[in-house]
């Protein structure tokens, strides 16, 4: 069973400008003439941690870490009460990825994504595959019309989670529930921070207990929850701005782009029937279906996969 590696400190830091007051936060650690491989976190509105360094070998990989428009360390932060999100939009991250590709004068990289993070990889890959020299994704979410509600709405995921379902429910009033994801957006949206911050902590309370196979305990960081629920609710109540079956549809532009796919059987974000369904049309992909595991990165079965999957890609050409 393969574990973390060692922790790592970055040797280059920076900012990107990204257009209007945008700007990205990158970082670079390992070894700088390895293979170059880019993290893409989850959320959206995630950021990326320390130990996302750690799913690499550090003296086979030029690790790549950013955060994502408006959140993390990168600016504006979607914390901020007056922020403006209309140029927040996934066509704006992938050409982020691009823009950063190229300002860190690397020709091809392999890409690593998670949860939102295989959403933006895959709309990335398929931009521009030829930039990609491998992927490997855990948590596949594709934008279907079923997920939103599965996860917003009375009777998918509340029926397994009643008690926490209830929070994030009583958080609207009763004549606004039949459209969570409008009337969250109007709480979240407002300056207010006694009105958006119980929003958001109400939105990833509700996250945070289907993630696992087995509930955690993790502390709250509010300017974290806020740019976290903001950004999900409007990636989310607008179909990541992706067209209707987008990301399975362009699946043949991934050929002959080796992959790997990892997915909980017991993920209840992101349920496995999406990581089938892209294997299936993208048969470069091998596909792990972890017997005994939710959401998390972290859970033994799914860790120990995505460190074999890094492990192999080490000098993927």
């Amino acid at each position: 069973m393969r574990g973390l590696y060692p922790p790592a400190e970055p040797y280059a830091v920076g900012m990107l400008p990204v257009g209007g007051q945008d700007e990205i936060y990158w970082e670079t650690c390992g070894d700088p003439d390895g293979t170059p491989v880019v993290f893409v976190h989850g959320g959206p509105g995630g950021g990326c941690s320390p130990t996302s360094r750690r799913l690499f070998d550090p003296d086979a990989y030029r690790i790549v870490l950013f955060d994502q428009r408006n959140c993390g360390r990168s600016k504006p932060h979607a914390s901020e009460p007056d922020i403006d999100l209309s140029a927040n939009t996934t066509a704006a991250m992938v050409a982020d990825m691009e823009a950063l590709r190229v300002h860190l004068g690397i020709e091809r990289w392999v890409v690593f994504g998670g949860s939102w993070g295989s959403t933006l990889s895959l709309a990335y890959a398929q931009a521009h595959p030829e930039r990609v020299r491998a992927l490997v994704l855990r948590g596949v979410y594709l934008v279907l019309p079923a997920d939103e509600p599965w996860c917003f709405a009375e009777g998918g995921v509340s029926r397994l989670f009643p008690d926490a379902w209830e929070g994030f429910r009583d958080a609207i009033p009763e004549d606004e529930r039949g459209d969570y994801m409008a009337a969250y957006a109007r709480r979240l949206a407002d300056p207010d921070p006694d009105v958006h911050v119980p929003a958001a902590l109400a939105w990833t309370r509700w996250e945070d207990a289907t993630c696992y196979l087995i509930q955690r305990e993790d502390e709250e960081d509010v300017r974290s929850a806020v740019a976290v629920a903001r950004l999900e609710n409007r990636y989310f109540g607008n179909g990541c701005f992706l067209e209707p079956g987008q990301l399975l549809r362009d699946a043949p532009r991934l050929k002959g782009i080796p992959g790997v796919i990892v997915n909980g059987r017991y993920d209840l974000l992101t349920p496995p029937d999406a990581a089938w369904a892209l294997h299936r049309a993208w048969p470069d992909a091998e596909l792990h279906i972890i017997p005994d595991a939710g959401h998390g990165f972290d859970e033994p079965g799914t860790l120990n996969r995505l460190i074999e999957a890094t492990d192999r890609f080490r000098e993927a050409r």
